[in-house]
């Protein structure tokens, strides 16, 4: 069992940026692809990132792309989604995600384990 735990959410201002980070708990390098999922209120679940295990290929929602970069850090089985000049409708819970395969597909159909969210808010 792969739990994840998030930090780094909070309240920015619209042209901010945060830097959230994943701590796992076991060592992911090369087993999962790693990402980020977020929901808003009265909303669906959303695909906002992925990086796959092997290549590190990296993976965004068009919502995202040019403003958020994800990464990873085998030695410290860590993700990191760095948030650059952020909109209030980037308000939402994220969620950090392991699994196989769901960078490319952008659905969370390939999600092995969820982590419990961080809050993100944008104010305007």
């Amino acid at each position: 069992q792969v739990q994840l735990v998030e930090s780094g959410g909070g309240l920015v201002q619209a042209g901010g940026s945060l830097r959230l980070s994943c701590a796992t708990s076991e060592r992911t390098s090369s087993s999962y692809t790693m990402g980020w999922f977020r929901q808003a209120p009265g909303k669906e679940r959303e695909f906002v990132a992925a990086i796959s295990g092997t290549r590190n290929n990296a993976f965004y929602a068009s919502s995202g792309k040019d403003r958020f970069t994800i990464s990873r850090d085998n030695a410290k089985n860590t993700v990191y989604l760095q948030m650059n000049s952020l909109k209030p409708e980037d308000t939402a819970v994220y969620y950090c995600a392991a699994g196989q395969n769901f960078g490319r597909a952008q659905s969370p159909s390939g999600v092995q384990y969820w982590g419990q969210g961080t809050q993100v808010t944008v104010s305007s």
